[in-house]
């Protein structure tokens, strides 16, 4: 069976996802804010800014009309930053019927509140409302290329996840579903600040030692704030926790890795942001991590020094010199 699908936002994730789910057999219907971006993306029949040289699939059609794409379908996949979120849904609210099902690829914290995203989901059309997160170790090329990929779908109600699963899954793309959509939102936002950890590492010029160090120190606060906010850490040790989390500090196609690249070479913020040219979510998600880590009195020292070199002007490489320089302690995580 086939189900048709609303995809909002056309940035590289959120087209490439459109991709996905169109090539699986699916009507799909790609939403952009940019009226004129939407329009080469018609013309070209591809995202020649964002996934040069891939086409896309025939059931793949397109519109900057947000009435006509809430319309389009009762399942809606969101692919915004999460600062845009909140708004996205506000703009699609009044065209939806009461079967929406909301979903969402955004990877973060609602800013200022440091909500998770379901809770936006519920606050704006109810607690009722399925809702569901689709994240894991997947860039948005390689997705678009077809390469195998494996995700995880969280939700609130089993029943969406298989629904949005059955959309999404085939040979290439494979889709593991939870109902901890907790953990899985956890390890989407914070991976991202790990990411920017690990570019400046490198970016200053240590090793794979020191990689490897803030990888593995790094789950150990994921795991820490994820425990604290009622998530599983089973899920945390799956795709969309450590998966993400490796993918995203060692591969140069991440946006968050490459940011702190840049800070480390010596850059500052709006420089490395510049040169990036797209949205980084972690320097968002650093200050919402920061301010949750305090209010549940999680002690997670990368982080923090990630916060204080984006919010507060640290020197780069004064924050791993804080690092370096913590007591000795007992491993734990």
């Amino acid at each position: 069976m086939t189900s048709k699908i609303s995809v909002f936002g056309a940035g590289s994730w959120g087209t490439a996802l459109a991709i996905q789910a169109a090539r699986n057999n699916n009507p799909t219907l790609l939403w952009g804010h940019n009226p004129e971006h939407i329009l080469h993306l018609t013309q070209d029949r591809q995202n020649k800014r964002y996934l040069a040289g891939l086409s896309f699939p025939d059931l793949l059609t397109l519109s900057s009309d947000i009435k006509t794409a809430a319309q389009y379908s009762d399942v809606l996949l969101i692919s915004v930053p999460s600062h845009a979120f909140k708004d996205t849904l506000l703009k699609i609210k009044p065209f939806v019927s009461d079967q929406v099902k909301i979903a969402w690829a955004s990877k973060g914290f609602a800013p200022g509140s440091g909500e998770f995203l379901h809770q936006t989901v519920a606050h704006v059309f109810g607690k009722n409302t399925p809702a569901a997160v689709l994240s894991g170790p997947s860039f948005a090329k390689e997705v678009a290329a077809d390469l195998p990929t494996a995700v995880t779908i969280a939700a609130t109600q089993q029943s969406f996840a298989d629904e949005l699963a059955g959309i999404m899954h085939s040979p290439h793309f494979r889709t593991y579903t939870t109902t901890d959509i907790i953990s899985v939102q956890v390890g989407g936002a914070v991976k991202n600040v790990l990411a920017i950890a690990a570019g400046i590492a490198d970016g200053i010029g240590f090793g794979a030692n020191t990689r490897a160090a803030l990888v593995t120190r790094g789950i150990a606060e994921i795991s820490r704030l994820n425990t604290a906010l009622g998530g599983q850490q089973e899920t945390l040790m799956g795709l969309s926790g450590l998966g993400d989390l490796i993918l995203t500090c060692t591969d140069n196609q991440s946006r968050n890795r490459r940011f702190g690249l840049a800070l480390g070479q010596g850059k500052n913020k709006a420089e490395a942001i510049k040169e990036i040219g797209q949205e980084v979510e972690g320097i968002s998600a650093a200050k919402e991590t920061f301010f949750l880590a305090k209010k549940y009195n999680i002690d997670m020292p990368i982080t923090e020094q990630i916060y204080r070199v984006l919010y507060d002007g640290l020197a780069p490489l004064s924050a791993v010199q804080n690092l370096l320089q913590r007591d000795q302690k007992a491993e734990d995580l």
